[in-house]
């Protein structure tokens, strides 16, 4: 049996430093993603989601327990190459049109253009090929999230880590977001992705991981969570398992 994409083992991250006496903003937390799985992390602001995602991509390091990626030590630099991140604060260089910067992302990840690669994502993503030869500081919110998108999924890896990637998107984009998030899904991509959203986790996820007081405190299928917590809907069932 595979390993899993990304397996999360009683991670802990303390504040100030890691002091032992400091609060735990991760608590334990525990948590497995299999390829070709979608999975939504879920949590109120400050539950600490983009600290555990912090954690993996190795910005901070751990103050207790393990993560790994395909089976290899999370802080290993290799272990991150078939891993594309996506931060919930995207701002891609100024001095660069949209059509560099994917250029420039691929070519950081030593693969080269794929023109008719490009042209499909682009259009799936409504990403109109003219506003590609301005600089994005010319691009709204939500085109320069879909510039953030497009660069990610070009790169075609394995693992996929988003940190709120519906932010500024309209219905119709979202909409198209989704379409492409499963395309990859279902071509064998682990994805992990945190959302407020939890309409568009509920229709993209496989299952939802919520993350609160530093614990998974659920992690299942959408309809589960439902089950477990009594909601109408997910949203209701989320503010049950927090309450």
């Amino acid at each position: 049996m595979p390993p899993a994409a990304l397996r999360f083992r009683h991670v802990v991250k303390r504040r100030s430093g890691g002091a032992a006496h400091a609060r735990a903003v991760l608590d334990g937390v525990d948590l497995d993603i299999a390829p070709g799985e979608i999975v939504g992390l879920a949590g109120i602001n400050g539950a600490g989601k983009t600290t555990l995602l912090r954690c993996l991509l190795d910005f901070c390091p751990l103050d207790g327990g393990d993560i790994s990626i395909a089976g290899a030590a999370h802080t290993h630099p290799s272990a991150r190459r078939p891993l594309a991140y996506l931060p919930e604060r995207f701002g891609p260089p100024a001095h660069l049109t949209g059509a560099e910067f994917l250029r420039y992302v691929q070519a950081l990840h030593g693969q080269r253009a794929d023109p008719a690669a490009s042209t499909a994502l682009l259009a799936l993503l409504d990403l109109d090929a003219d506003a590609l030869r301005l600089a994005p500081r010319h691009y709204s919110k939500g085109m320069t999230q879909k510039l953030g998108l497009a660069a990610t999924l070009l790169l075609d890896k394995d693992i996929l880590v988003l940190d709120e990637p519906t932010s500024g998107l309209d219905p119709k984009a979202r909409a198209q977001f989704r379409q492409a998030l499963r395309r990859r899904g279902d071509a064998g991509a682990a994805v992990l992705m945190t959302s407020h959203a939890l309409a568009d986790a509920a229709d993209l996820c496989d299952r939802i991981a919520i993350l609160h007081a530093g614990r998974i405190v659920f992690a299942g299928t959408p309809t589960a969570c439902m089950a477990a917590f009594g909601g109408a809907d997910l949203e209701a069932a989320f503010l049950a398992a927090i309450a």
